[in-house]
């Protein structure tokens, strides 16, 4: 159903002419009443008729795709992966970054709907039912890749962390490191906890203890973050002697800590990462870390978008999910633990 500027003008309690007055940035209307009447519209999906019925009529070979930011490593091969395959389709892309802000990431939707995109794709950051409920009402497909809230999606792309944090815990066991603590990222909620429970099924697969104090988080997902999480868990009674980080960029901040306070990689602790970026192999130590297929997430985010809008009927509720699973790539920043640590001593 078409939501109007009377709809909007009902549920603000003013006029039909200062709702429209609102919309178009009259500054006539107080900031405050303009501000009141956008988030009205946004929130019943409102979209203007111009706009709607051109989305109703044609296809804009358009597509928006929003990222966290743009500078990160991971997402750069995720996006050659989308592009290669929209491109060879005829298809444009419409990037925004959400620089993890709730309010920016809703702009940017409408933003996206106003300009007739033919679909959305989210990488890596938290979408909530709210803004899959306000896309859908302008009637634009979504796909999301390593989606972060911890919701099911309808059609998303998605990495087996689990699987990542088992394997990197498993490799340092095997090595035989019994005090291994697990460096997170405090802000991206389901991976990072996907990524733990990994971790904590190895250290129970092994019989080992899980070590609330072996648990620590960085501010953010950089090399500044891994630092500042590894200078935490250097503060423990009992130094663990190897430590699984969030992702490549914290491990290599981890690695800088380690050095800084009087410590070798991998002599007095392993390091590992997570998604083997291109930086990963020419870090000194190389980082042993667990490759994510980041290409091929894009790809399959693409091909996914492109079986949507494809749908003569644009059954959209259709659910399909894709989940990918990456390897282990072991480089010189893992080994053996310390003499006298072997072994749970």
């Amino acid at each position: 159903m078409t939501v109007t500027l009377k709809d909007i003008a009902a549920v603000a309690g003013v006029s039909h002419s200062t709702v429209s007055r609102a919309l178009n940035g009259n500054p006539m209307i107080p900031p405050e009443t303009a501000v009141r009447i956008r988030k009205i519209a946004d929130e019943l999906g409102y979209v203007p008729n111009t706009i709607a019925s051109g989305l109703r009529r044609t296809h804009s070979k358009v597509l928006g795709v929003l990222v966290r930011r743009i500078d990160d490593a991971f997402l750069a091969e995720v996006l050659q992966g989308i592009e290669d395959v929209l491109y060879a389709e005829g298809y444009g892309l419409f990037l925004a970054t959400s620089r993890r802000k709730p309010e920016r990431e809703q702009a940017i939707f409408r933003s996206m709907s106003e300009r007739r995109v033919d679909g959305v794709i989210v990488c890596s950051t938290e979408v909530s039912q709210e803004h899959l409920h306000q896309l859908s009402k302008f009637g634009v497909p979504t796909v999301l890749i390593n989606n972060q809230a911890a919701i099911e999606m309808a059609h998303s792309v998605t990495h087996d962390d689990m699987s990542g944090g088992l394997a990197l815990t498993r490799h340092l066991i095997e090595l035989g490191h019994s005090r291994i603590a697990y460096l997170g990222h405090s802000r991206t909620g389901r991976i990072t906890r996907d990524r733990l429970a990994g971790y904590k099924e190895a250290l129970n697969q092994a019989g080992l203890p899980y070590r609330a104090e072996y648990v620590a988080a960085g501010p953010n997902g950089s090399a500044e973050g891994g630092a500042m999480g590894m200078e935490k868990l250097l503060k423990v009674d009992v130094r663990p002697t190897a430590v699984v980080c969030f992702n490549d960029m914290m491990a290599i901040g981890a690695m800088h800590a380690l050095r800084q306070a009087g410590f070798g990689v991998p002599e007095d602790c392993s390091v590992t990462g997570f998604d083997n970026i291109p930086l990963s192999q020419y870090v000194n130590p190389p980082l042993t870390t667990f490759h994510q297929p980041r290409y091929e997430l894009g790809t399959e985010a693409a091909e996914m978008m492109l079986r949507l809008l494809s749908r003569k009927h644009k059954n959209l509720n259709a659910a399909e999910t894709i989940a990918l699973r990456g390897r282990l790539v072991v480089r010189e920043s893992s080994g053996p633990p310390p003499d006298g640590t072997r072994n749970g001593q």
